[in-house]
């Protein structure tokens, strides 16, 4: 399944509204993060694998610089795990 523009586009804006990223019980929306676009195009890359490992490829695909960027970490290890569950919904809804 490849997307067109617009389903990227709101692919995009459903991740940044609710998804998050959790360090230290504080929540980041990946809107907010600046990896909404990111984790939008991983998804859509591996869409045709099917929503629960293509949700978790793709955070584990997604960089996050800390640091300033000396040190990265997978998305995956920075969302609880009720957000990947979050994701697979999302992604569930695009084959709906």
């Amino acid at each position: 399944m490849t997307l067109s523009a617009s389903q990227l586009n709101a692919l995009e804006n459903a991740i940044a509204d609710r998804l998050y990223l959790q360090i230290a019980g504080w929540h980041l929306y990946l809107g907010d993060a600046g990896l909404a676009q990111a984790l939008a195009i991983e998804c859509a890359a591996r869409l045709e694998q099917g929503a629960a490992v293509c949700a978790r490829q793709a955070l584990e695909a997604v960089q996050v610089p800390i640091g300033a960027g000396a040190t990265r970490l997978p998305l995956a290890r920075l969302v609880p795990a009720a957000q990947l569950r979050d994701l697979e919904d999302v992604l569930q809804e695009l084959d709906a």
